[in-house]
């Protein structure tokens, strides 16, 4: 855990070896990352925290400022106390939180991991305005349903992501965690539609990256993460089989494999682009 002066934030490590930050998404801590850690045994230094609301993370947004550079600071803070550079990597809306703190370039990181990010703002920019209609479509009906009173309105998101029923497969735990931290999940939204991302902004990450989706997951998702591949110069793009958004938990070797050959790489340019270390040498 560290303290800090607006609260506290997740934060644990285990292993040793290159420093792998990981993000979780929404609805989850950083034990959402136990499989995949599972999967590389001690291999890397791999530090877990959650985001704001989540976990041991209090919540800093408020309803008239959500801004997404709130949870920045908090993975800001996570990546100095782990010491730097290290691989950051993040599922989700933690996916959208990872390309905000490359963006803002203020602490040191050697590569960049994007797993299914919510980037609806990117589909936006891009024009691409069927996309971003499913995200707004989606968001706008569980609003809606859990300002009626429907105590399960979070399950809209979460088959939107993983396909019908699949909230309904989830343990009991599980779910009720996701009902419990719905308010925290709008705000999230608010945080993603909150943040402007732009094909221009995305050309200036200069660290390897790579993006992951699923074979399964929402045409919109996987069009949204598409597109950050293209736009992030350099950025490997890998599109897991028979996989859909919850790829963390039942692809967990896959995604494993793909982090750790990533991370592997990096080392060997140095933190930069493989085409930045070319042209230097």
């Amino acid at each position: 855990m560290i303290e800090d002066l607006r609260g506290r934030i997740d934060y644990d490590v285990s292993g040793a070896g290159p420093t792998i930050v990981l993000v979780p998404g929404s609805c989850s801590t950083g034990a959402a990352w136990r499989p995949v850690m599972a999967a590389w045994g001690n291999c890397f230094r791999c530090v877990t925290t959650s985001l704001l609301g989540y976990g041991g993370t209090p919540e800093r947004r408020t309803l008239r400022d959500p801004s997404i550079w709130h949870e920045v600071d908090i993975v800001e803070r996570v990546v100095r106390k782990a010491g730097g550079p290290v691989h950051l990597v993040g599922h989700s809306f933690g996916g959208l939180v990872a390309i905000a703190v490359a963006l803002r370039n203020r602490v040191p990181l050697a590569s960049l991991a994007v797993i299914e990010a919510p980037a609806a703002e990117l589909l936006r920019d891009n024009g691409d305005r069927q996309h971003y209609r499913a995200f707004r479509h989606m968001t706008d009906g569980y609003f809606a349903a859990f300002a009626s009173g429907n105590v399960e309105a979070i399950a809209t998101m979460i088959d939107f992501y993983g396909g019908a029923g699949t909230f309904a497969s989830w343990p009991p735990n599980v779910r009720a965690y996701a009902q419990e931290t719905t308010a925290v999940n709008m705000l999230d939204w608010a945080s993603a539609y909150g943040f402007p991302l732009s094909a221009a902004a995305l050309a200036s990450i200069d660290i390897p990256a790579l993006v992951l989706w699923g074979e399964l997951s929402h045409p919109a998702v996987q069009r949204a993460n598409a597109l950050l591949a293209a736009c992030i110069i350099g950025a490997v793009a890998v599109e897991i089989k028979a996989a859909a958004h919850f790829m963390i938990s039942t692809h967990a070797n896959n995604v494993s494999r793909l982090i750790a050959e990533h991370v592997i790489g990096a080392q060997a340019f140095g933190g930069r682009t493989p085409a930045a270390a070319e042209s230097s040498l």
